[in-house]
């Protein structure tokens, strides 16, 4: 297949599009390269990459929307893997244009796209952060998800309406995936596994919010990519069971799917960290602080749909990702300490 990934010198969108050209698919990828975090580590991704010869990479935004179009123009694409988005939480509390503008305005123009050039599935990023305020875990899509408690997470259920209604309307089957705290090699530099690795080896304390009285479902970059190609293979379909006096809000009489994809092994905050510790074999200082505007205290994720959709079951060990991260974390900053910056 000839593939698009948006947000390819992203973190998810690196290990997707290696994933694709391992098993031979042509790629087009694109990306800002925006300064959201370090654009080193986004140029660093990308240079994996150079060498592939069913690879090819634009510079493109896609708020831009001819650039947008004249890439579609260009291109005959057969899917889309739609991850460029502004990410952070806590970063749509000082500057929500940058929200509106990525998320929604640039997903709309993928939309648009998808539909004119006639692209056979669209795959994009939803966000466990959809859940919002529920409390009731494990988070299943048959959940109602009608109270985000940030900005970033209401434009990731913004994306999951608009797709419906695109798949409603214009038949474009399109499948969002509701990722749970990824973490892993080359991953982004605004999440806390990351930062906490990078202040423990430092002698920094750590900054530990609500007390450290968190859970997160930590899940593995290669338990994600499994699911958003094994996804990408199956379009989503009209669910032939659908309910209209009881609708299902995870699927639609519409080619219209949405599939969590995480764990589902909750971890504690404090177990969390303690993991680190022990790959970095060096003890935090924590400071620690109260819950942050825009965070949830837990997550959770019931997998059982996407696992009967397309049999992936995510399964890698926290001590294994965190080990594998580490050692990649060693290893990358050893070097680029020793290097002059390009």
């Amino acid at each position: 297949m000839k593939v698009l990934v948006t947000g390819a010198a992203g973190f998810i969108g690196l290990h997707t599009v290696q994933r694709l050209l391992a098993r031979g698919d042509t790629v087009v990828g694109i990306d800002n390269l925006n300064d959201y975090y370090d654009p080193q580590l986004k140029h660093d991704r990308l240079a994996l990459l150079k060498d592939q010869p069913s690879f090819s990479f634009e510079r493109i935004d896609v708020a831009d929307r001819p650039a947008l179009e004249a890439l579609f123009s260009r291109h005959g694409f057969d899917r889309v893997v739609h991850l460029a988005a502004q990410a952070g939480v806590r970063y749509s509390l000082t500057h929500p244009h940058a929200y509106g503008e990525a998320n929604l305005v640039g997903f709309l123009n993928i939309l648009e796209a998808c539909r004119q050039h006639l692209v056979a599935h669209l795959v994009y990023a939803s966000s466990s952060s959809v859940y919002g305020g529920n409390r009731k875990m494990p988070f299943a899509e048959a959940d109602a998800v009608d109270h985000p408690v940030s900005l970033y997470a209401a434009t990731k259920k913004a994306n999951e309406l608009m797709a419906h209604t695109y798949s409603h309307l214009y038949g474009l089957p399109t499948t969002g995936l509701r990722f749970f705290t990824v973490y892993g090699p080359w991953g982004r530099p605004d999440m806390a596994y990351f930062s906490f690795t990078r202040d423990i080896l430092a002698g920094t304390p750590i900054k530990v919010f609500n007390q450290g009285q968190m859970v997160r479902d930590f899940t593995y970059i290669d338990d994600i990519v499994d699911g958003v190609v094994a996804v990408l293979d199956k379009p989503a379909t009209p669910d032939e069971a659908f309910d209209a006096m009881a609708p299902h809000p995870g699927r639609s009489a519409a080619p219209y799917r949405v599939f969590n994809i995480g764990n589902q092994n909750p971890v504690m905050l404090g177990d969390f960290i303690a993991t680190i510790e022990s790959a970095l074999g060096r003890a935090a200082v924590k400071e620690y602080l109260p819950m942050q505007p825009g965070d949830v205290q837990g997550t959770h994720a019931d997998v059982s749909a996407l696992t009967a959709w397309t049999g992936v079951q995510p399964s890698t060990s926290l001590s294994s990702g965190i080990q594998r991260f580490v050692e990649w974390y060693r290893r990358y900053y050893d070097e680029a300490e020793a290097s002059p910056s390009v």
